[in-house]
């Protein structure tokens, strides 16, 4: 299994895309988020990635930069479906309150050339907290992050037998997401500042880590992997060089901080 990154800026970046990647495997894609906005097409394409090989969906929550990509990739298939130009089906999980927001926005902005195939080959499936399913062949745990304030889900997947990938969503993690960050071979995690910058961003008022934080629970943990996303882009090109210096001092393991476009290999 591979994880292409289509972007890993913060809602307001403009030299990133927004945070969101591609799990591939088989020829086969699950999408998690869609950024904000068309410019998700270009990613896949700019990734190699066939738009037609998405069948699986999963939006975290309702954030602008996460949601509104969501809406793109269903005129893009529901447009193909229109043609004769996709095949089978595909489904969009997420919880019910963004569910809900997911139909209703796409009823007001999209053809209904479009909307006719949602219930029929367009699936919207509200998940529960804990809910299981099956995506790329493998078992998906989908969980409520605990956020009080906007409902917000992760994921674990298992993607070989006793090895799983967990995404904890764009927040820090709170207890509720520390059971399936123990024992995961990957974690995504969201940095949104480096720690010698908090007092400039202030993460932690708007629910965000720094990146001796999201290091910290990793090493806590003994996660052997960590990805870290979701960040500000005021260091421009050093970014990825200061946030790997900084998060070495707090995590021992194998640590990324991709740039958009990048292709990580899940398999040891």
């Amino acid at each position: 299994m591979k994880m292409n990154v289509l972007g890993t800026g913060f809602a307001l970046a403009t030299k990133n895309y927004n945070t969101c990647f591609a799990l591939e495997e088989n020829g086969s894609l699950f999408l998690v988020d869609g950024g904000g906005g068309n410019q998700i097409l270009r990613q896949l394409e700019q990734s190699f990635l066939d738009w037609r090989d998405v069948h699986d969906i999963f939006v975290t929550h309702q954030h602008v930069d996460h949601f509104m990509g969501i809406i793109w990739m269903m005129r893009r298939i529901g447009y193909g479906m229109e043609l004769n130009d996709y095949e089978g089906e595909v489904r969009i999980y997420s919880s019910r309150t963004v569910i809900d927001k997911i139909d209703k926005v796409a009823h007001l902005l999209l053809r209904p050339q479009e909307l006719c195939h949602i219930g029929s080959r367009i699936h919207l499936i509200p998940v529960e907290d804990s809910e299981t399913a099956q995506v790329l062949g493998h078992p998906i745990t989908f969980f409520d992050i605990g956020n009080p304030k906007t409902i917000q889900f992760g994921f674990s997947l298992e993607y070989e037998p006793e090895k799983r990938l967990t995404c904890l969503g764009d927040e820090f993690c709170r207890p509720e997401g520390e059971k399936y960050v123990a024992g995961s071979e990957w974690l995504l995690h969201e940095a949104f500042c480096l720690e010698s910058d908090n007092d400039i961003f202030h993460p932690h008022k708007i629910a965000h880590s720094t990146v001796k934080d999201a290091c910290e629970l990793a090493e806590r943990y003994s996660v052997p992997n960590l990805i870290l996303y979701h960040t500000e882009e005021s260091h421009g090109d050093q970014r990825q060089k200061l946030y790997l210096e900084e998060g070495r001092k707090y995590f021992s393991g194998n640590l990324l901080v991709p740039e958009d476009l990048d292709v990580i290999s899940l398999h040891s």
